[in-house]
Formats: structure tokens, sequence, C-alpha cells
């Protein structure tokens, strides 16, 4: 269950940013990972200018009662394609909802995210959309999808939330700070992104990470290698890791291949790693934190 809500997602969620709506396969591979048990999917209304959305929309038709769908609101691209701003303004989340609905192919959806937030932003207003839209039934619920610890806070405090989206991994275990225990706490679920790191963790490419060097990445991967068992998944691995956390819902992994949806569903939570393996990872680096004005 996510978070004090009744939606029961899959432990592993399909992040759809990277699935090409340009490509026949990609629908394919979204009704193949449902078929195969995974039931929620995340997209967002700036991925691919809408296109994401709209190819979902088409890949569920006639199977809505089975998915749940998750989107975002709050960026804007600009009119000529360059980029995007940032808008939570009341009035604009409401009309990205409108446009997601007619995209998505349904009058309802069911996790509702703002995509960011600072603390200059009217939150309050913002929870009030977001409240009235849940009334109105075009919702189910809402969430937040941010890395900032503050913003995080006001809307434990000030709103009705039931879940945050948030990067969590090896090479990224900033929300252990305070984030995840808050979280944990309020019982408001967690969706963690950027489980792999870019697949940093699980490829033989490498590269810098935050403050993290390529030669720390590199160090980390190896003993990803060291410690997962002869055939087993590198990526089973790595997720294992994060559900060791008790605040996380499910892990939304990037998936934009049959290979790599083959990958996924190769997950067997029966296949245990040590503890003690566990506990050496987190000792090869020393953890980042997020800065004080986040």
């Amino acid at each position: 269950m996510l978070g004090n809500s009744d939606l029961k997602i899959s432990r592993i969620g399909f992040g759809c940013m990277s699935l090409d709506p340009g490509k026949p396969e990609s629908e394919s591979i979204l009704n193949g990972a449902l078929e195969a048990g995974i039931n929620y999917f995340d997209t967002a209304d700036l991925y691919k200018q809408g296109l994401n959305e709209s190819m979902l929309g088409r890949a569920f038709q006639g199977k809505r009662d089975r998915v749940i769908l998750a989107s975002k609101a709050g960026n804007q691209w600009r009119a000529d394609g360059s980029g995007w701003d940032w808008n939570p303004s009341p009035a604009y989340i409401q009309s990205c909802l409108e446009q997601s609905l007619l995209r998505l192919k349904t009058d309802y959806i069911d996790l509702y995210q703002l995509h960011g937030g600072t603390l200059d932003d009217p939150i309050d207003d913002i929870i009030e959309v977001f409240e009235k839209l849940k009334a109105s039934g075009k919702i189910r619920f809402y969430g937040i999808s941010s890395i900032r610890p503050n913003v995080i806070r006001e809307y434990t405090k000030r709103s009705s939330i039931i879940s945050v989206m948030i990067q969590y991994s090896l090479l990224d275990r900033r929300p252990e700070g305070e984030v995840l225990s808050m979280l944990l706490n309020k019982e408001i679920g967690v969706l963690v992104r950027g489980g792999l790191a870019k697949g940093l963790l699980i490829s033989d490419k490498t590269g810098p990470f935050l403050n993290y060097s390529a030669e720390d990445v590199r160090g980390v991967a190896d003993a990803i290698k060291a410690i997962t068992p002869v055939n087993g998944s590198l990526l089973n691995t790595c997720l294992q890791w994060i559900f060791r956390n008790q605040a996380v819902s499910s892990t939304v992994v990037g998936i934009r291949t049959n290979e790599q949806l083959e990958d996924v569903l190769r997950y067997d939570a029966s296949v245990i790693i040590d503890e003690t393996h566990f506990k050496y990872l987190e000792t090869l680096l020393q953890p980042d934190h997020y800065t004080t004005n986040l």
C-alpha cells in the first residue's frame, strides 16, 4: 500500500520518462510489464512534451482498471521549445491536469504529483487546488516529487500527501539524514527514483556522480559485483539494499528496452544478500548531505 492510501502498487514501478513514444515497441514493453505484474506507471506532462502520456493512454486502452497511473505537473515548456520554467500556480496545475487526462485517455489519475517545489511557492494555494481536484474525483491522491527536505517538511505538515518521490541509491544517501525517517513516521510512502544512479551501479561504464569521483563510483560498482551471487543480478542487489529501508514503498526503475524490462523482472526478493555485505557497501563512501537551504 502506498502510504496511508488504498493504492496497492507493485514493489517495482515502471519509470516511463526514457521510453520513446516514437517507437512501436514501446507500447508492447508497457503491456509486457503490466502482464508480468508491474501495475505502477509513472509519467509526467513534461516528458516528450506530453507525448509520453499519450503513449500510455494508447497502451492501456481497455485496461485502465488494472493500472495505477501517476503523473506530475508544475514545469511549463517555453513556447519556443528551448526548455521549461517552474510554474506552480494553481490555475496552471489545474489546466495541466485537464490536458493530462485527455492524453492519458482517462477521467482520473491515481496519483498526481507536484513536479518539484520551493519554499517560495504559494504552498497553501497549491494544496488547495490538489484538494479540490481530489474532491472532484479527477485525482484519487496527490504527492510531491522533491529532493528538498524543507519543502517536503512543509507538505507533510500542511497537506494530505500520500507519497514523496525522491532520489535514493548507494551513491545518493542524502535522504537518510532526516527525510526517510520523517516520512516513515508520518506514514507517507516513499517512491524511490534513481536507485541505479543512472545505471552506473550495474554497468561497466563509469563517471562522476554528485560529489563522488569516477574512481569512487567504480569502487562501489565493483563491490556490488563482488557481493552479488554467481549468476545473480546486480539490479537485484541494488534494489534489495534500497528495500532494507522501511520507509520505501516502491522503487521506480526507468525502462526503455525489452532487455531492461527482462532484467527488472528477474528481481527476486528470495535471493538474500547477507547483511554484513550491505554494511560493507555503506562503508565505502562517506554519505553526502543536503545543503541546509534546500
